[in-house]
């Protein structure tokens, strides 16, 4: 545990809170019978603890961003992959306490598992040492992997805002073309202003070409 604490940053005063916080529920099972005894309530906590830290960052860093792309953002930085990646970046595969059959099944490398585990660790210091602590673990190892605003633009949103400057002016999508297997498959869809084309767009589902066909449309007027 002591390495752990050099990984992360921070010395435990209660090293069972840490301890807890790496405990999977099948260890608790296994050990104690008791799913009290995991990581999951501390990783309800820590989703809390994170989801705040990681808001307020984004509000205060993009202040000419709107409402749905500071969403889309934050949820890129707190989705599973992500904190699998930085739970793998601090080795808590390693330290993670696993009921024998998740074990062999291979858990220490699971995103699932890590990404709980990760959320944990953000509860178990955030009650260990407050609020302070916890907000710099999540500025060290979680905001310095802020994503690009580009990779979360809305473009039917931005292509709406830029519409609706002009009174009088409405949009519509009309799916145009579908081929392709069940699996795989491909749709063309067309948007219009004011019933005239503005746009077109290619994607593996409608809401995708939807986006492609306003990204289109924005290109052109802009």
């Amino acid at each position: 545990m002591k390495r752990l604490e050099e990984t992360i940053g921070y010395q435990f005063r209660d090293i069972s809170l840490l301890e807890n916080a790496l405990s999977h529920s099948s260890y608790a099972n296994e050990r104690f019978h008791d799913s009290l005894k995991s990581n999951e309530r501390l990783e309800f906590l820590g989703d809390s603890v994170l989801g705040m830290v990681v808001a307020e960052h984004l509000y205060r860093t993009y202040p000419e961003c709107l409402e749905g792309e500071l969403s889309r953002m934050r949820a890129d930085m707190v989705c599973e992959a992500s904190l699998a990646k930085i739970a793998t970046k601090l080795s808590l595969g390693d330290h993670l306490l696993l009921g024998h059959g998740e074990t062999i099944s291979g858990g220490r490398s699971r995103a699932s598992i890590l990404a709980d585990a990760a959320e944990s660790v953000i509860a178990a210091i955030y009650l260990d040492g407050g609020f302070a602590p916890a907000k710099d673990f999540i500025h060290k190892f979680v905001l310095s992997a802020t994503p690009e605003k580009a990779q979360n633009v809305d473009y039917k949103t931005a292509l709406q805002e830029l519409v609706q400057q002009k009174k009088g002016q409405f949009i519509s999508y009309r799916l145009t073309g579908e081929s392709g297997p069940d699996h795989n498959k491909e749709f063309v869809v067309e948007v219009f202003i004011n019933d005239t084309l503005a746009g077109q767009g290619v994607g593996s589902s409608k809401k995708r070409a939807e986006q492609n066909a306003a990204k289109n449309a924005l290109q052109k007027l802009q």
